[in-house]
């Protein structure tokens, strides 16, 4: 083997040594979310609660992600990536801890608070750490790394949820998450490096920060763009907002049986990482958001189709939600490195407004929309092409301003 060929292996296993870690963190969210799920008629039957106020714990953890977006950027960019991070951990294992031993639900939402406003640190600081590392297609490459290996997490953590609710009680979810923090603590405190320089760090004043937003939201790219990441996240996680009523009470599956839904969900998005990766450099980022779209737009006709002519069942009212989250993992890649381009001293910053939209909405999904859907296939197809319709028109909204940009500009 000559130098260099051995250089070049060695840089690959960098490259998945170090996707691996920010996919790990980047997992806090959706094991929030996505293990619990399964304990939700145990928590509801213990409290003594009506099933609204359990959704009221997926949404209070939502609308406080989502705001808490807003900051981890800013706080990245003044302060550098690793005290973000370690502090944010050190936050969620706090408020997973009250999790596990929250007497009624009033102290359940306050837990669910604390992990909120702390798990989209790993996200947003991740991407920011991504692009001040790596540039053009090898960007691409590893946020579609990172993607490929996060798909794991959400895939496994309801089967996980499900065998240890069955086994241990409902408690047990937080208890592991608990100690999947403390783990992740101390790995980020030995190995998670430091990628912005002091000289590059911007000032944490209400003033600097003011203008920085403004900058950022004053933008119509970045706008157009927002709505195709957040519209099209919200037509798939809508199943995942409904999935203890979808799996139970529509499709009949039980407490264990969750990875009949997350399974293919992840495996769309892990296929749709790994074809992103393959085709940096080859694809232009135009035609490989066209495609992704493209795709979930056929997957959501696919379901609408699939609910008013068959009978429920899980293979089918499936299938076509493996299909849309293909064509997102596709596309996502393309449209947050685009994003993060168009501000490259405030990476940090328009990662977490990216994320505060994403988020937002699917606070408003959780709380409002899904509670409306759930006992209705047809309503929940319906919904999610209407969000995916909506996505495609902002994107074709960006390209029409882009070109009207570039016709001035000639």
């Amino acid at each position: 083997m000559t130098p260099t060929r051995a250089a070049v292996r060695a840089g690959q296993r960098r490259t998945w040594t170090f996707a691996a870690l920010l996919a790990s963190l980047a997992m806090l969210g959706p094991f929030a979310v996505d293990m619990y799920l399964p304990a939700f008629g145990a928590i509801q039957t213990e409290f003594g609660v009506a099933p609204i106020a359990m959704q009221q714990t997926l949404s209070a953890y939502m609308i406080a992600y989502a705001v808490m977006m807003l900051w981890h950027g800013a706080l990245a960019d003044a302060l550098g990536r690793r005290p973000v991070v370690l502090g944010g951990l050190g936050i969620f294992a706090l408020g997973t801890l009250g999790c596990a031993i929250a007497g009624n639900i009033e102290s359940l939402w306050l837990a669910r608070v604390l992990q909120g406003i702390s798990a989209g640190g790993g996200v947003v600081v991740g991407r920011a750490i991504i692009r001040d590392r790596f540039q053009g297609a090898e960007a691409q490459r590893m946020m579609s790394h990172v993607t490929l290996v996060f798909g794991i997490g959400p895939a496994v953590a309801p089967i996980l949820g499900g065998i240890l609710l069955n086994i241990l009680g409902w408690r047990s979810v937080f208890w592991f998450l608990f100690a999947y923090t403390l783990t992740m603590l101390v790995v980020c405190a030995r190995h998670l490096p430091e990628t912005l320089p002091v000289a590059m760090r911007q000032p944490l004043h209400p003033a600097a920060l003011w203008r920085s937003y403004r900058t950022v939201l004053g933008r119509p790219a970045f706008l157009f763009l927002a709505l195709v990441t957040s519209l099209s996240f919200c037509g798939w996680f809508l199943y995942i907002a409904s999935a203890p009523y979808f799996l139970s009470g529509l499709l009949g599956v039980s407490t264990l049986g969750f990875g009949w839904l997350f399974i293919p969900m992840i495996s769309g998005i892990m296929g749709g990482a790994f074809v992103s990766g393959r085709i940096a450099g080859r694809l232009s980022t135009q035609r490989t958001v066209n495609i992704g779209l493209g795709i979930m737009a056929g997957g959501a006709l696919l379901n609408v189709a699939i609910c008013h002519f068959l009978p429920p069942g899980v293979l089918w009212n499936i299938a076509p939600i493996l299909v849309c989250t293909l064509g997102w993992a596709l596309a996502m890649p393309s449209i947050t490195l685009t994003m993060l381009d168009l501000f490259p001293a405030l990476r940090g910053m328009t990662a977490s407004l990216q994320g505060f939209a994403q988020f937002a909405l699917g606070a408003v999904v959780a709380g409002s929309i899904s509670p409306l859907l759930t006992h209705s296939l047809p309503g929940l197809a319906w919904a999610m092409l209407a969000f995916i319709a909506a996505s495609s028109v902002s994107w074709l909204v960006y390209r029409r301003h882009v070109r009207l940009r570039q016709e001035i500009s000639a």
